[in-house]
């Protein structure tokens, strides 16, 4: 498929790993404040934080520009989850004729489009004589600056 934001590699959620790293009291607005004791409010493991239903999560790497005006870029890592709903307007990996792609899934007028983020690529109807099918809602983006 020409318009879409192709998934690169999908790893499987394996299971929890603790890594606690410190959680500081104040917001950072600009700067970093000093990492004295006194700031550090509790740890916070990024598993929690980022991963709801472990039975049901996995992560993509996404290739290509589709999808830059919702943050995700090429390269940026999706935690998928399949326990969440695939509703109107949320971010879904999708399969089309076997192929994965990431898009905006919009229902609108009794039918189903899954919507690029970037003005450079066209939306794509959802036709009874495509293979469809949604594998995930996307929780998270991991994005490197």
């Amino acid at each position: 498929m020409k318009n879409q934001c192709r998934i690169e590699a999908v790893w499987k959620f394996t299971g929890y790993r603790c890594l606690s790293l410190p959680l500081f009291l104040d917001s950072i607005p600009a700067g970093f404040p000093s990492p004295a004791d006194d700031y550090i409010d509790r740890t916070l493991d990024l598993n929690e934080l980022l991963i709801r239903h472990p039975a049901a999560t996995f992560f993509v790497r996404v290739a290509g520009n589709s999808m830059v005006g919702a943050g995700i870029h090429s390269g940026d890592i999706l935690v998928v989850d399949r326990a969440l709903p695939a509703e109107h307007n949320r971010i879904v990996i999708a399969s089309i004729n076997g192929e994965l792609t990431v898009k905006r899934l919009v229902k609108q007028n009794g039918k189903l489009y899954l919507m690029p983020e970037n003005d450079g690529f066209e939306p794509m109807e959802v036709t009874s004589e495509m293979q469809f099918e949604i594998w995930g809602v996307v929780a998270h983006v991991v994005h490197s600056l």
